[in-house]
Order: C-alpha cells, then sequence, then structure tokens
C-alpha cells in the first residue's frame, strides 16, 4: 500500500479566516503517484499566542 505525507504551514490573514488549499492538495496527490483512494487533509488548528 502507498502512503504521502506533507505538511502544510500558513498563517491566516486574521483570528479567522478561509485559506484555499486545493491547488497544494492537488499538487502532493499528483506528486505521489497514487492513481486511486482517499486524500485525507486534516487541519490541525494551533493557535500560538
Amino acid at each position: 500500500m502507498l502512503s504521502r505525507t506533507h505538511y502544510l504551514t500558513m498563517n491566516a490573514p486574521s483570528r479567522r479566516g478561509f485559506v484555499n488549499i486545493t491547488p497544494q492538495v492537488e499538487e502532493q496527490v499528483r506528486a505521489s503517484g497514487i492513481k486511486e483512494g482517499l486524500c485525507l487533509v486534516n487541519a490541525m488548528h494551533i493557535i500560538l499566542k
């Protein structure tokens, strides 16, 4: 079974906001070489003060 892990780090423009990561996810799926299966995207909401 093939698998791939990639971590994407970003800063939101404000305390709350949306960031479209679709292009980065598509790029990683393409780079993985995996042709079918599931893609799990887990948003870790870590707030640093």
